[in-house]
């Protein structure tokens, strides 16, 4: 860094930004069949931007194929965006994803745990994956396996596991490296209302810890309880984005949904 060159951290508060991030999709014969088009095509996020800040909880709220998962992945570096940018910690995903794999720990329910290895394992393989030092892995095991319970587990394989056992190994290995950014895909889907709790308790304590916490998901109860700020996406588009208050104003968050919903198919209210 040169002496006229500002940290990031010192120029905003912004943590993630993506501006203008795009992904378009060829369809197979039976995708076209079950989206009944006969589009070759398809455009999953269109030109999305937004941005999430220091010590927030940004939620991407929409319908199932409206984008989320797609755009998250994209700022996760697991699929390359065909236009766009996005930055996590002042590094671009499109020229830096290493850097940026370091700075975030990404968890979706789709994140499937090899069955025959056990909490203990899987915790000690990523931290060394991440180059976590050991005296500091033991330590951060310690205290993630004791929060979630999975000390009393932790030599069962995985495959012997409840699926909100499954749930929560997932969660602590992904966060094994101590991230920023913490991204959620659907953070409670599939999971009882016991494990649902402990997660979304979690999230505030790393929202408490000054971390930036980026979710997906289509529940507005979720989005009330833990968003400081949220996007509606529809169609891969950003419709509204803000404060709860901002966007929604003296309504709820479902009434405004419905209402970018109807208006986007041309539907007058």
């Amino acid at each position: 860094m040169t002496e006229t060159e500002t940290p990031f951290e010192e120029l905003s508060d912004e943590v993630v930004r993506a501006a203008g991030l795009k992904k378009t999709f060829q369809l197979s014969r039976k995708q076209r069949k079950i989206e009944r088009t006969d589009e070759t095509k398809k455009v999953a996020v269109d030109g999305l931007s937004f941005s999430a800040r220091r010590g927030e909880i940004y939620g991407l709220l929409g319908p199932n194929g409206a984008g989320k998962t797609t755009t998250l992945r994209m700022i996760s570096t697991l699929i390359k965006p065909d236009a766009g940018d996005a930055f996590v910690c002042g590094h671009s995903i499109v020229k830096e994803p290493e850097k940026v794999r370091d700075k975030i720990g990404f968890m979706t329910s789709e994140l499937k745990l090899e069955g025959f290895f056990t909490p203990n394992y899987l915790f000690d393989f990523f931290g060394a994956m991440h180059g976590v030092e050991k005296s500091v892995l033991e330590a951060r095991k310690k205290t993630l396996f004791e929060r979630f319970e999975i000390d009393k587990f932790a030599e069962v394989r995985v495959k012997d596991l409840s699926t909100g056992m499954k749930q929560k190994v997932s969660l602590v290995v992904s966060i094994v490296h101590d991230p920023e950014v913490v991204i959620f895909d659907e953070p409670t889907n599939g999971l009882d209302i016991l494990t649902a709790k402990v997660v979304t308790d979690f999230l505030l304590e790393l929202k408490a810890m000054n971390k930036s916490i980026l979710l997906s998901t289509h529940i507005f109860s979720l989005v009330e309880k833990l968003c400081d700020r949220v996007g509606i996406i529809l169609d891969g588009k950003m419709t509204v984005e803000g404060t709860l208050k901002e966007v929604c104003g003296e309504g709820t968050l479902e009434d405004k949904f419905f209402s970018v919903y109807l208006e986007s198919k041309g539907v007058r209210q």
